[in-house]
């Protein structure tokens, strides 16, 4: 798998929790401390932790060491490409549909109507 590939997996599995959309949406208001990011969550600071090593193996965030307090701010650059790829199949799947819809209105247009008879044998 190609290290774009696995940044790209690594994208989608963040975004698909919750919590790490809650902790990117407050970190794209400002960089923030680890406990900082943690105090609004009922789990643990190593819960919270566990959370913030998936969104930096996406590299969705950036974490900046000073002395012993870790800050961490939101790299949107993965959003981006996903954003694009989000695009490119909305765009593919958009003409399969308007082919597909252009096919079954020619199809339409060619089936004789079928005549309304009254069935006289009642």
């Amino acid at each position: 798998m190609s290290r774009a590939a696995s940044h790209s997996q690594f994208t989608w599995l963040a975004l698909a929790d919750p919590t790490r959309r809650s902790i990117l949406e407050r970190l794209s208001r400002g960089e923030a401390r680890v406990t900082e990011l943690a105090r609004p969550y009922s789990m643990s600071l190593n819960a919270v932790s566990k959370h913030i090593r998936v969104l930096e193996r996406a590299c969705l965030i950036r974490r900046r060491r000073a002395g012993r307090e870790h800050f961490l701010s939101f790299n949107p650059d993965p959003l981006t490409s996903a954003a694009a790829w989000i695009e490119a199949q909305r765009s593919l799947w958009m003409s399969r549909l308007d082919a597909l819809d252009a096919l079954l209105q020619t199809k339409d247009a060619a089936t004789p109507k079928a005549s309304k008879r009254k069935d006289k044998s009642r």
